[in-house]
Protein backbone atom coordinates (compact mmCIF):
# COMPACT_ATOMS: atom_id res chain seq x y z
CA UNK A 1 0.00 0.00 0.00
CA UNK A 2 3.28 2.43 0.83
CA UNK A 3 5.31 0.57 -1.35
CA UNK A 4 6.88 3.80 -3.27
CA UNK A 5 6.79 5.93 0.07
CA UNK A 6 10.59 5.69 1.16
CA UNK A 7 9.65 5.98 5.18
CA UNK A 8 7.36 3.82 7.00
CA UNK A 9 3.93 4.97 7.67
CA UNK A 10 2.10 3.57 11.02
CA UNK A 11 0.23 4.68 13.97
CA UNK A 12 3.65 3.69 15.66
CA UNK A 13 4.91 7.07 14.81
CA UNK A 14 2.00 8.90 16.02
CA UNK A 15 3.66 10.41 18.73
CA UNK A 16 6.92 11.13 17.15
CA UNK A 17 8.20 14.85 18.01
CA UNK A 18 10.98 16.42 15.80
CA UNK A 19 13.33 18.55 17.80
CA UNK A 20 15.10 21.37 15.73
CA UNK A 21 18.57 19.59 16.24
CA UNK A 22 17.30 17.08 14.05
CA UNK A 23 14.76 19.07 11.72
CA UNK A 24 15.35 19.55 8.02
CA UNK A 25 12.92 22.24 7.49
CA UNK A 26 9.43 24.03 9.62
CA UNK A 27 6.47 24.11 7.82
CA UNK A 28 3.86 26.78 8.97
CA UNK A 29 3.73 27.29 12.78
CA UNK A 30 4.38 30.16 14.41
CA UNK A 31 6.91 32.00 12.44
CA UNK A 32 5.39 31.35 9.17
CA UNK A 33 1.41 31.04 8.12
CA UNK A 34 -0.55 28.05 6.88
CA UNK A 35 -4.00 26.20 6.64
CA UNK A 36 -5.68 22.79 6.11
CA UNK A 37 -8.64 22.34 4.58
CA UNK A 38 -11.34 19.80 3.43
CA UNK A 39 -14.60 20.02 1.10
CA UNK A 40 -16.65 17.68 0.29
CA UNK A 41 -17.08 18.56 -3.88
CA UNK A 42 -17.86 17.38 -6.76
CA UNK A 43 -15.75 15.90 -10.16
CA UNK A 44 -12.73 14.97 -7.35
CA UNK A 45 -10.65 13.50 -9.83
CA UNK A 46 -9.69 10.40 -7.80
CA UNK A 47 -5.69 10.25 -6.49
CA UNK A 48 -4.63 13.31 -8.37
CA UNK A 49 -1.65 14.53 -5.84
CA UNK A 50 0.00 17.89 -6.26
CA UNK A 51 2.81 20.22 -4.69
CA UNK A 52 2.58 23.86 -5.54
CA UNK A 53 5.41 25.61 -4.22
CA UNK A 54 9.02 24.12 -3.77
CA UNK A 55 9.42 20.63 -2.74
CA UNK A 56 11.61 19.05 0.34
CA UNK A 57 14.47 18.91 -1.89
CA UNK A 58 14.20 22.43 -2.99
CA UNK A 59 14.48 23.80 0.39
CA UNK A 60 17.00 25.12 2.29
CA UNK A 61 17.82 23.55 5.98
CA UNK A 62 16.66 25.22 8.98
CA UNK A 63 14.17 27.53 7.42
CA UNK A 64 10.44 27.72 7.52
CA UNK A 65 8.20 27.87 4.99
CA UNK A 66 4.49 28.46 4.44
CA UNK A 67 2.42 25.69 3.89
CA UNK A 68 -1.36 24.18 3.07
CA UNK A 69 -3.27 21.29 2.78
CA UNK A 70 -5.95 21.10 0.77
CA UNK A 71 -8.17 18.07 0.66
CA UNK A 72 -11.36 17.37 -1.80
CA UNK A 73 -13.47 14.43 -1.58
CA UNK A 74 -16.62 13.32 -3.06
CA UNK A 75 -19.08 10.30 -2.03
CA UNK A 76 -22.72 9.15 -2.11
CA UNK A 77 -22.92 9.34 1.78
CA UNK A 78 -20.33 12.28 2.37
CA UNK A 79 -22.50 15.35 4.12
CA UNK A 80 -21.21 18.95 4.25
CA UNK A 81 -21.35 18.41 8.39
CA UNK A 82 -18.71 15.47 7.69
CA UNK A 83 -15.50 17.96 6.82
CA UNK A 84 -14.62 19.17 9.90
CA UNK A 85 -14.55 16.03 11.38
CA UNK A 86 -12.68 14.56 8.06
CA UNK A 87 -10.31 17.66 8.29
CA UNK A 88 -9.46 16.76 12.29
CA UNK A 89 -7.76 13.52 11.31
CA UNK A 90 -5.01 15.24 9.43
CA UNK A 91 -3.50 15.88 12.24
CA UNK A 92 -3.35 12.27 13.46
CA UNK A 93 -2.85 10.32 10.13
CA UNK A 94 -0.14 12.97 9.39
CA UNK A 95 1.78 11.80 12.47
CA UNK A 96 1.80 8.27 11.36
CA UNK A 97 3.95 9.39 8.85
CA UNK A 98 7.32 8.46 10.31
CA UNK A 99 10.22 11.99 10.25
CA UNK A 100 6.88 14.52 9.90
CA UNK A 101 5.55 15.81 12.96
CA UNK A 102 1.90 17.48 12.74
CA UNK A 103 0.73 19.62 15.67
CA UNK A 104 -2.89 21.94 15.74
CA UNK A 105 -5.54 22.10 13.18
CA UNK A 106 -6.73 24.92 10.71
CA UNK A 107 -4.46 27.99 10.58
CA UNK A 108 -3.04 27.03 13.48
CA UNK A 109 -0.79 24.08 11.96
CA UNK A 110 2.47 23.46 12.87
CA UNK A 111 4.64 21.08 10.70
CA UNK A 112 8.29 19.83 10.88
CA UNK A 113 10.31 17.38 8.29
CA UNK A 114 13.33 15.35 9.87
CA UNK A 115 16.54 15.08 8.29
CA UNK A 116 16.32 11.34 8.69
CA UNK A 117 13.07 11.33 6.44
CA UNK A 118 15.05 14.15 3.66
CA UNK A 119 17.63 11.38 3.83
CA UNK A 120 15.17 8.28 3.09
CA UNK A 121 14.11 10.30 -0.18
CA UNK A 122 10.63 11.66 1.45
CA UNK A 123 8.75 14.51 -0.46
CA UNK A 124 5.95 16.17 -0.23
CA UNK A 125 3.79 14.26 -2.59
CA UNK A 126 4.31 11.43 -0.78
CA UNK A 127 2.59 13.20 2.23
CA UNK A 128 -0.40 13.43 -0.08
CA UNK A 129 -0.51 10.08 -1.22
CA UNK A 130 -0.21 8.62 2.32
CA UNK A 131 -2.81 11.29 3.53
CA UNK A 132 -4.84 10.11 0.46
CA UNK A 133 -4.08 6.15 1.50
CA UNK A 134 -5.38 6.85 5.45
CA UNK A 135 -8.50 8.95 4.71
CA UNK A 136 -10.01 6.71 2.78
CA UNK A 137 -9.07 3.77 5.06
CA UNK A 138 -10.19 5.31 7.95
CA UNK A 139 -13.80 6.94 6.23
CA UNK A 140 -14.98 4.09 3.32
CA UNK A 141 -17.67 6.40 2.41
CA UNK A 142 -15.22 8.53 0.73
CA UNK A 143 -15.28 6.79 -2.82
CA UNK A 144 -12.95 10.10 -4.95
CA UNK A 145 -10.05 12.09 -2.71
CA UNK A 146 -7.55 14.35 -4.00
CA UNK A 147 -4.58 16.31 -2.31
CA UNK A 148 -2.73 19.66 -2.77
CA UNK A 149 0.07 20.93 -0.65
CA UNK A 150 0.82 24.44 -1.26
CA UNK A 151 4.13 25.82 -0.20
CA UNK A 152 4.27 29.01 -2.53
CA UNK A 153 3.85 31.76 -0.38
CA UNK A 154 1.04 33.56 -2.58
CA UNK A 155 -0.76 30.20 -3.04
CA UNK A 156 -0.58 29.68 0.57
CA UNK A 157 -2.20 32.99 1.42
CA UNK A 158 -5.07 32.70 -0.89
CA UNK A 159 -5.53 29.26 0.47
CA UNK A 160 -5.74 30.43 3.47
CA UNK A 161 -8.31 33.08 3.42
CA UNK A 162 -10.64 30.20 1.60
CA UNK A 163 -10.12 28.13 4.38
CA UNK A 164 -11.07 30.54 6.67
CA UNK A 165 -13.96 31.58 5.10
CA UNK A 166 -14.48 27.56 5.50
CA UNK A 167 -14.34 27.64 9.03
CA UNK A 168 -16.69 30.70 9.53
CA UNK A 169 -19.76 29.38 7.64
CA UNK A 170 -18.84 26.33 10.22
CA UNK A 171 -19.14 27.76 13.29
CA UNK A 172 -21.52 30.18 12.87
CA UNK A 173 -24.01 27.21 11.91
CA UNK A 174 -23.11 25.80 15.63
CA UNK A 175 -23.70 29.45 17.09
CA UNK A 176 -27.69 29.06 16.38
CA UNK A 177 -28.14 26.04 19.13
CA UNK A 178 -27.37 26.31 23.21
CA UNK A 179 -26.90 23.41 25.18
CA UNK A 180 -30.37 23.81 26.43
CA UNK A 181 -31.75 23.38 23.32
CA UNK A 182 -30.10 19.67 23.24
CA UNK A 183 -30.78 16.80 25.07
CA UNK A 184 -27.05 14.85 24.47
CA UNK A 185 -23.27 16.24 23.98
CA UNK A 186 -20.31 14.65 22.38
CA UNK A 187 -17.15 13.45 23.46
CA UNK A 188 -14.00 13.54 21.80
CA UNK A 189 -10.47 11.62 22.58
CA UNK A 190 -8.83 11.74 19.55
CA UNK A 191 -6.04 13.49 21.28
CA UNK A 192 -5.15 10.87 23.47
CA UNK A 193 -2.22 9.49 22.07
CA UNK A 194 -0.78 13.13 22.91
CA UNK A 195 -2.72 13.55 26.60
CA UNK A 196 -4.01 10.00 27.39
CA UNK A 197 -6.17 11.51 30.30
CA UNK A 198 -7.64 14.69 28.10
CA UNK A 199 -11.50 14.29 27.04
CA UNK A 200 -13.34 16.52 25.77
CA UNK A 201 -16.51 17.88 26.03
CA UNK A 202 -18.50 19.14 23.30
CA UNK A 203 -21.73 21.05 23.86
CA UNK A 204 -23.73 23.63 21.30
CA UNK A 205 -22.44 26.21 24.09
CA UNK A 206 -18.87 24.55 23.61
CA UNK A 207 -16.69 23.63 20.35
CA UNK A 208 -14.05 21.65 20.94
CA UNK A 209 -10.46 22.90 22.43
CA UNK A 210 -8.97 22.65 18.82
CA UNK A 211 -11.62 24.74 17.29
CA UNK A 212 -12.07 22.55 14.69
CA UNK A 213 -15.15 20.30 15.91
CA UNK A 214 -18.56 21.64 16.95
CA UNK A 215 -21.70 19.98 18.47
CA UNK A 216 -22.93 19.38 14.71
CA UNK A 217 -19.37 17.82 13.25
CA UNK A 218 -19.34 15.60 15.96
CA UNK A 219 -23.28 14.69 15.65
CA UNK A 220 -22.41 13.15 12.09
CA UNK A 221 -19.50 12.04 12.94
CA UNK A 222 -20.89 9.68 15.89
CA UNK A 223 -23.78 8.59 13.69
CA UNK A 224 -21.21 7.63 10.76
CA UNK A 225 -19.14 5.49 13.06
CA UNK A 226 -20.35 5.32 16.48
CA UNK A 227 -17.43 3.24 17.90
CA UNK A 228 -14.92 5.98 16.87
CA UNK A 229 -13.26 8.45 18.44
CA UNK A 230 -16.25 11.22 18.91
CA UNK A 231 -19.21 9.25 20.62
CA UNK A 232 -22.67 10.66 22.45
CA UNK A 233 -23.05 11.87 25.62
CA UNK A 234 -26.63 11.92 27.73
CA UNK A 235 -26.08 14.87 29.82
CA UNK A 236 -27.86 13.49 32.68
CA UNK A 237 -28.84 15.21 35.91
CA UNK A 238 -27.86 19.23 35.78
CA UNK A 239 -25.96 19.36 39.08
CA UNK A 240 -24.80 23.42 37.90
CA UNK A 241 -26.58 25.09 35.27
CA UNK A 242 -24.24 27.58 35.33
CA UNK A 243 -20.96 26.36 36.15
CA UNK A 244 -22.45 23.42 33.30
CA UNK A 245 -21.89 20.23 35.49
CA UNK A 246 -23.96 17.17 34.40
CA UNK A 247 -23.86 13.70 35.84
CA UNK A 248 -23.59 11.96 33.25
CA UNK A 249 -20.68 13.98 31.62
CA UNK A 250 -18.60 13.59 34.77
CA UNK A 251 -19.17 9.74 34.78
CA UNK A 252 -18.15 9.29 30.81
CA UNK A 253 -15.13 11.46 32.17
CA UNK A 254 -14.03 9.52 34.71
CA UNK A 255 -14.01 6.54 32.18
CA UNK A 256 -12.45 7.80 29.90
CA UNK A 257 -9.61 9.76 31.67
CA UNK A 258 -8.61 6.36 33.48
CA UNK A 259 -10.40 7.69 36.71
CA UNK A 260 -8.03 10.79 36.91
CA UNK A 261 -10.69 13.60 36.50
CA UNK A 262 -13.98 12.53 38.08
CA UNK A 263 -15.67 16.01 37.69
CA UNK A 264 -15.46 19.01 35.27
CA UNK A 265 -17.30 21.91 35.04
CA UNK A 266 -18.00 23.27 31.69
CA UNK A 267 -17.95 26.83 31.94
CA UNK A 268 -15.66 27.87 34.62
CA UNK A 269 -11.92 27.93 35.39
CA UNK A 270 -12.42 27.49 39.15
CA UNK A 271 -12.13 24.11 41.31
CA UNK A 272 -12.88 21.61 38.09
CA UNK A 273 -12.11 23.14 34.75
CA UNK A 274 -12.10 21.40 31.82
CA UNK A 275 -8.62 19.33 30.95
CA UNK A 276 -6.60 20.52 28.34
CA UNK A 277 -4.95 18.40 25.62
CA UNK A 278 -2.34 20.53 23.81
CA UNK A 279 -4.11 21.66 20.52
CA UNK A 280 -6.28 24.49 22.38
CA UNK A 281 -6.46 27.91 20.43
CA UNK A 282 -6.02 29.51 23.56
CA UNK A 283 -5.50 29.31 27.09
CA UNK A 284 -8.11 31.25 30.63
CA UNK A 285 -5.94 31.90 33.37
CA UNK A 286 -6.61 33.50 36.99
CA UNK A 287 -4.72 36.30 37.71
CA UNK A 288 -5.14 36.34 41.77
CA UNK A 289 -3.75 40.06 42.37
CA UNK A 290 -6.84 41.40 40.88
CA UNK A 291 -9.01 38.66 40.88
CA UNK A 292 -9.67 38.69 36.75
CA UNK A 293 -9.18 36.38 34.41
CA UNK A 294 -6.64 36.83 31.61
CA UNK A 295 -6.69 35.23 28.04
CA UNK A 296 -4.01 34.36 25.85
CA UNK A 297 -3.81 32.49 22.53
CA UNK A 298 -0.99 30.72 20.80
CA UNK A 299 0.05 33.44 18.38
CA UNK A 300 0.88 35.86 21.04
CA UNK A 301 4.68 36.55 20.93
CA UNK A 302 5.17 38.45 24.13
CA UNK A 303 4.38 37.59 28.06
CA UNK A 304 1.42 37.22 29.85
CA UNK A 305 0.74 39.01 33.09
CA UNK A 306 2.18 36.25 34.49
CA UNK A 307 5.29 37.18 33.74
CA UNK A 308 5.24 33.85 30.84
CA UNK A 309 4.60 33.23 27.57
CA UNK A 310 1.70 30.80 25.74
CA UNK A 311 4.05 28.12 25.30
CA UNK A 312 4.77 28.12 28.74
CA UNK A 313 1.74 28.68 30.51
CA UNK A 314 0.35 25.47 27.66
CA UNK A 315 3.27 23.38 29.13
CA UNK A 316 1.42 23.99 32.65
CA UNK A 317 -2.02 22.79 32.15
CA UNK A 318 -1.55 20.76 29.22
CA UNK A 319 -1.00 16.77 28.89
CA UNK A 320 -4.86 16.23 30.22
CA UNK A 321 -4.53 17.69 33.37
CA UNK A 322 -6.78 19.66 35.60
CA UNK A 323 -5.45 22.80 36.87
CA UNK A 324 -7.60 25.10 38.76
CA UNK A 325 -7.33 28.73 37.79
CA UNK A 326 -6.70 27.27 33.75
CA UNK A 327 -8.23 25.90 30.98
CA UNK A 328 -7.61 25.60 27.63
CA UNK A 329 -10.12 27.27 24.71
CA UNK A 330 -11.31 27.71 21.61
CA UNK A 331 -11.54 31.15 19.48
CA UNK A 332 -15.67 30.11 19.09
CA UNK A 333 -15.94 29.01 22.59
CA UNK A 334 -15.14 33.25 23.22
CA UNK A 335 -17.93 33.72 21.31
CA UNK A 336 -20.54 31.47 23.11
CA UNK A 337 -22.81 33.36 25.47
CA UNK A 338 -21.95 30.82 28.17
CA UNK A 339 -18.23 32.06 27.84
CA UNK A 340 -16.89 31.37 31.42
CA UNK A 341 -20.34 32.64 32.82
CA UNK A 342 -20.02 30.98 36.16
CA UNK A 343 -16.82 33.23 36.77
CA UNK A 344 -18.62 36.40 35.57
CA UNK A 345 -18.08 36.33 31.77
CA UNK A 346 -16.48 38.98 30.28
CA UNK A 347 -16.93 40.66 33.25
CA UNK A 348 -14.26 39.19 34.79
CA UNK A 349 -11.68 39.18 32.01
CA UNK A 350 -9.37 41.76 32.90
CA UNK A 351 -6.42 40.90 30.24
CA UNK A 352 -6.11 39.78 26.40
CA UNK A 353 -4.48 40.60 23.50
CA UNK A 354 -5.41 42.86 21.27
CA UNK A 355 -5.79 40.62 18.07
CA UNK A 356 -7.93 38.39 19.95
CA UNK A 357 -9.82 41.62 21.55
CA UNK A 358 -10.14 42.44 17.95
CA UNK A 359 -11.90 39.55 16.51
CA UNK A 360 -14.24 39.56 19.43
CA UNK A 361 -15.58 43.06 18.98
CA UNK A 362 -19.32 41.74 17.82
CA UNK A 363 -18.97 39.23 20.91
CA UNK A 364 -18.16 41.47 23.89
CA UNK A 365 -21.08 42.78 25.82
CA UNK A 366 -21.63 46.52 25.07
CA UNK A 367 -19.66 49.12 27.29
CA UNK A 368 -17.23 46.48 28.33
CA UNK A 369 -14.70 46.99 25.08
CA UNK A 370 -12.71 49.79 26.14
CA UNK A 371 -12.51 48.76 29.15
CA UNK A 372 -10.15 45.42 28.51
CA UNK A 373 -6.80 45.92 28.41
CA UNK A 374 -4.67 44.53 25.95
CA UNK A 375 -0.45 44.51 25.44
CA UNK A 376 -0.75 48.05 24.48
CA UNK A 377 -2.40 49.09 27.01
CA UNK A 378 -0.61 47.15 30.07
CA UNK A 379 2.15 44.52 30.69
CA UNK A 380 2.53 44.24 34.51
CA UNK A 381 -0.25 43.62 37.19
CA UNK A 382 0.23 47.80 38.31
CA UNK A 383 -0.44 48.45 34.68
CA UNK A 384 -3.40 46.60 34.74
CA UNK A 385 -4.67 47.83 37.94
CA UNK A 386 -4.29 51.22 36.88
CA UNK A 387 -6.33 50.94 33.59
CA UNK A 388 -9.02 48.95 35.19
CA UNK A 389 -9.21 51.64 37.78
CA UNK A 390 -9.05 54.54 34.88
CA UNK A 391 -11.21 52.78 32.62
CA UNK A 392 -14.04 51.98 35.20
CA UNK A 393 -13.76 47.69 34.47
CA UNK A 394 -16.56 46.14 36.49
CA UNK A 395 -13.80 44.01 38.44
CA UNK A 396 -13.08 47.30 40.62
CA UNK A 397 -16.20 46.98 42.08
CA UNK A 398 -15.84 43.14 42.64
CA UNK A 399 -12.53 44.24 44.86
CA UNK A 400 -13.82 47.02 46.60
CA UNK A 401 -16.71 44.67 47.40
CA UNK A 402 -13.86 42.06 48.79
CA UNK A 403 -11.97 44.50 50.50
CA UNK A 404 -14.21 45.99 52.43
CA UNK A 405 -15.40 42.64 53.77
CA UNK A 406 -12.22 41.49 54.89
CA UNK A 407 -11.94 42.19 58.61
CA UNK A 408 -9.95 45.24 60.94
CA UNK A 409 -6.04 44.89 61.25
CA UNK A 410 -4.48 42.21 63.43
CA UNK A 411 -7.93 40.19 63.21
CA UNK A 412 -6.60 36.92 64.09
CA UNK A 413 -9.01 34.11 63.12
CA UNK A 414 -8.46 30.84 64.98
CA UNK A 415 -9.96 27.61 63.64
CA UNK A 416 -9.91 24.55 66.09
CA UNK A 417 -10.79 20.47 66.22
CA UNK A 418 -8.49 20.37 62.90
CA UNK A 419 -5.55 17.83 62.77
CA UNK A 420 -2.15 18.44 64.85
CA UNK A 421 1.02 18.59 63.28
CA UNK A 422 3.82 18.48 65.66
CA UNK A 423 1.85 18.70 68.49
CA UNK A 424 0.01 21.93 67.70
CA UNK A 425 -3.46 22.36 65.75
CA UNK A 426 -3.45 22.95 62.57
CA UNK A 427 -6.41 23.93 60.13
CA UNK A 428 -6.48 23.45 55.99
CA UNK A 429 -6.17 26.85 54.60
CA UNK A 430 -5.46 26.32 51.08
CA UNK A 431 -5.71 23.20 48.41
CA UNK A 432 -4.11 23.33 44.66
CA UNK A 433 -4.06 20.20 42.60
CA UNK A 434 -0.82 21.31 41.58
CA UNK A 435 1.78 23.21 42.93
CA UNK A 436 4.99 24.76 41.37
CA UNK A 437 7.60 25.99 43.62
CA UNK A 438 11.13 26.85 42.48
CA UNK A 439 14.65 25.56 43.41
CA UNK A 440 18.08 26.03 43.07
CA UNK A 441 20.00 24.60 40.54
CA UNK A 442 17.39 25.08 37.89
CA UNK A 443 15.08 21.99 39.46
CA UNK A 444 11.28 22.48 39.67
CA UNK A 445 9.31 21.00 42.50
CA UNK A 446 5.66 20.30 41.49
CA UNK A 447 3.48 19.13 44.20
CA UNK A 448 -0.07 17.02 43.71
CA UNK A 449 -3.08 17.82 45.48
CA UNK A 450 -0.58 19.72 47.91
CA UNK A 451 -2.88 20.77 51.50
CA UNK A 452 -1.32 23.78 53.24
CA UNK A 453 -2.22 23.60 56.76
CA UNK A 454 -1.62 26.73 59.15
CA UNK A 455 -1.70 27.17 62.80
CA UNK A 456 -3.52 30.41 62.44
CA UNK A 457 -4.37 33.03 59.64
CA UNK A 458 -4.32 36.40 60.50
CA UNK A 459 -5.92 38.48 57.74
CA UNK A 460 -4.45 42.23 57.75
CA UNK A 461 -6.03 45.14 55.60
CA UNK A 462 -2.73 47.31 54.25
Amino acid sequence: MFEDIPVDVSPMYEGERIRSANMFVELAGPKSSGAELVQVAEDVEDGALEVIGPELSEMTEGEIYPFGISVKIQGEKLEKELEGVIERRIHELCNYVKGFMHLNQRDQIWCRVSKEALEAGFKLEHLAKALSILLKEEFPIIEKISVSIFTEKSEVEAFIETARAMYEVRDARARELSDEDVDVFYGCVMCQSFAPSHVCVVTPDRTALCGAINWFDCRAAAKMDPDGPIFEVTKGEVLDAEKGEYSDVNAMVADRSQGLTDRVYLHSVFEYPHTSCGCFEAVAFYIPELDGIGIVDRDFRGETPLGIPFSAMAGQCSGGKQVEGFTGLSMEYMRSPKFLQADGGYERVIWMPKEIKDSLTEFIPEGLMEKIPTEEDAGSIKEIRKFLRENEHPIMERLKQAKEAVEEPETVEEVSEEPEMTGVPMAQVAYAPELSMPASGGVKIILKNAKIYAEKVIIKKK
